[in-house]
């Protein structure tokens, strides 16, 4: 790539995020989160990891959820790149976590047009609201 289109390239926007809704279910999640650890949620009777973190096994409706520190490292399945934004271009997608859930994120600190399925993230987490947890985000390895 010449060195004007890596100038010309979209970088991610440096977004505000909103605060997330914390509730009793999810409140172990936001605690970690703000300690810079990324928990899911493992089912210890079907043994099945998934995202969003609750209560209820969303494969066998067993309420015997254990949480679980991941890594947070995995490869986008599929993203968007949003041009048209008061903040500048972002990107949002899913990324298929080492542990097998699928998470629905943004993507910050990298070239937009570098992307690519397939490709290696891990997560980190953005400021929000003063106060308020940070949010997970993912961004190339």
């Amino acid at each position: 790539m010449s060195d004007q289109a890596q100038k010309d390239a979209p970088k991610a926007a440096v977004r505000q995020f909103r605060a997330p809704a914390v509730n009793v279910e999810t409140q172990p999640f936001w605690d970690a989160a703000s300690e810079g650890r990324f928990l899911i949620k493992r089912c210890t009777a079907c043994g099945k990891a998934h995202w969003y973190p609750r209560a209820i096994c969303p494969f066998c409706f067993s309420p015997e959820t254990v949480w679980e520190q991941s890594p947070g490292e995995g490869v986008i399945y599929t993203y968007s790149v949003m041009h048209r934004s008061p903040t500048g271009p972002y990107a949002i997608g899913y990324v298929n976590l080492d542990e097998g859930p699928a998470v629905m994120t943004n993507f910050v600190d990298c070239d937009l047009s570098a992307l690519k399925i397939g490709q290696r993230v891990k997560v980190k987490f953005a400021p929000t609201e003063e106060g308020a947890p940070p949010v997970p985000v993912f961004t190339p390895v």
